[in-house]
């Protein structure tokens, strides 16, 4: 193994604290690892790491050496790169985040075409439904379903409109009554979609009547797919995107509450760290993922 190459491993080694971590990061074989390291350290004369049970930590001259290598790491990455995209050629790594739902439903399609197109380009997903720090958890992307971001500084490109609407199970409604104005909500089980302490706000409107109604029942959720089927199971009314309740909807399962009505309007939207210029991967990324929902008509 060539000294660059002995230096990513030694770097690996260090962010990861383990040997077998750094491992399956680079996709090699522990041995192979504690081999790289014992001879980069007898190349360079000193101990770099100090071993244990629990785990691996640095030595006085491996904190010096680690401190020098690594910007020149990164830098020749970064060159690589930049070498690449001036030939249009997309690659590395590419860390997004993306709600659970929308994840599990619409990107599998998108990856595996994606892939096919794009080799090069490894695809690191996050699922999570809340907002993330963009900058602060190192995302390229962020895929989110909401309205506008409170963040001026992040970079925002809405993709297309997701309608929702509220839905309860047949039996819950023919038990509890169907609600024929946004007041009669009041009697019901309502099952909010909660991300830290407030409580969901259903804004309504019919025309120019606007109504408001606070979300309260026996069960909230930061997750679509689990309120989804909390109203299946007849436990309430909620407040969903369509393409969640889709097939429930055409099958029986579950039906629209106050079909009159509407709320606010959230979007498929993709976010941004505040990048001069998008890197190639993300760009070419976004531009795929885009012409996908466009084509498909998934939400």
């Amino acid at each position: 193994m060539g000294e660059l190459e002995s230096i990513r491993v030694f770097l690996a080694v260090v962010e990861q604290q383990s040997f077998a971590a750094a491992a399956r990061q680079l996709g090699l074989t522990p041995p192979s690892v504690t081999r790289t390291i014992a001879a980069l350290e007898a190349q360079l004369g000193v101990q770099l790491l100090i071993r244990t049970t629990r785990q691996v930590s640095l030595t006085s001259a491996g904190a010096v050496y680690a401190a020098r290598v690594a910007p020149l790491s990164e830098g020749l990455s970064e060159a690589a790169e930049e070498t690449r995209e001036a030939q249009g050629i997309t690659s590395g790594l590419l860390r997004i985040s993306v709600p659970t739902s929308l994840a599990v439903r619409v990107l599998p399609a998108v990856l595996s075409q994606f892939a096919a197109l794009y080799p090069q380009t490894h695809v690191a997903l996050n699922l999570d439904d809340n907002f993330v720090d963009i900058v602060e958890d190192d995302y390229d992307l962020a895929i989110r379903i909401s309205g506008p971001p409170s963040d001026k500084s992040t970079i925002w490109r809405k993709i297309c409109r997701v309608h929702r609407l509220l839905v309860a199970a047949p039996g819950y409604l023919a038990a509890r009554g169907t609600p024929r104005t946004p007041g009669d909500l009041a009697g019901h089980a309502c099952l909010g979609y909660r991300s830290g302490a407030a409580t969901e706000t259903w804004e309504l409107s019919n025309g120019a009547s606007r109504r408001s109604h606070k979300a309260e029942g026996p069960f909230s959720a930061d997750n679509g797919d689990l309120l989804a089927q909390l109203a299946l199971n007849g436990e309430g009314i909620a407040l969903l995107p369509r393409f969640i309740v889709a097939e429930d909807l055409a099958a029986g399962r579950l039906a629209e509450v106050l079909p009159g009505w509407s709320v606010p309007e959230i979007w498929l939207t993709l976010y941004y760290p505040p990048y001069e210029r998008l890197p190639l991967r993300v760009a070419t990324f976004s531009d795929f993922f885009e012409a996908h929902v466009r084509e498909t008509r998934p939400l």
